[in-house]
This record gives C-alpha cells, structure tokens and sequence, in this order.
C-alpha cells in the first residue's frame, strides 16, 4: 500500500468521530409563512424580547398557545455606570482627538483630564468592590 492509500483509509475509519453529537429529535422539517412587514418586525421584536430565536418563539407559540418570556433585568446601577463611562469615553476621545492634531491642552481641558482620570479610577475600583 502506497502513502496515499494509508491516508485515505485512515480519513475513512476517523469519519464521524468527534464533532456536535447528533440530537435525539431532529428538526429538519422547514415551514413557511407569509405575513407583512409589520407582523415579522413585531414577530422578530417579541422573539428578541423573550431571548429566543424566531423559530422557537413561533414553534412554541403553535404547541403551546404561549410563550413564557425570559425578562432580564439590568440592574439600575449598572446603567448608571454604563451611562458615566460613556460619558467619560466621549470627553476623553475629544481630547485625544486635539491632541492628535498637535494641539495644546489649555488648563480647562488639563483640569478635565485629571477629573476624568480620578473619576474612571473610582468607577474602576467599584467594578473591582463588587466582583469581590
């Protein structure tokens, strides 16, 4: 047996070893339906809303007559913290932008880095507080 031969007969006895396990219920079967606009943007909305994809938010919905939706909740800290490092990240990309160009900090836009810099420091040690 030449080289080429060993490598395809050892491709052939490895095929369909490993990978994704195959599923004890198959779904193969595709349906079709036809709706407007206005019904798929508010069938999309409502899968996205209960965090499941469209087919299961229809295929549940058809068994069932329901479907249960998973509300997540962001914790209003969280937003808050969200909203002030968006906020510092805009502030800190226009002063990178000046001083990119060569232009000076004048003592205003110095006195602004350093509260921002003090600020992202406190949001990070937070962060760190409540991960412990």
């Amino acid at each position: 047996m030449d080289a080429a031969t060993v490598n395809t007969t050892n491709k052939k006895l490895l095929k369909g070893k490993g990978g994704r396990p195959v599923k004890v219920v198959k779904k193969n079967i595709t349906l079709t339906i036809k709706c407007t606009l206005e019904e798929e943007m508010y069938i999309k909305a409502q899968a996205k809303h209960g965090g499941i994809t469209v087919s299961e938010y229809l295929r549940t919905l058809s068994v069932s007559g329901k479907v249960v939706m998973e509300i997540r909740t962001i914790d209003l800290q969280v937003l808050k913290l969200t909203a002030a490092i968006n906020h510092d990240d805009a502030l800190l990309n226009q002063i990178a932008k000046k001083r990119n160009s060569n232009d000076e900090l004048n003592a205003f836009e110095r006195a602004e880095l350093m509260m921002l810099t003090g600020r992202l420091k406190m949001i990070v040690s937070k962060i760190e507080k409540r991960l412990k």
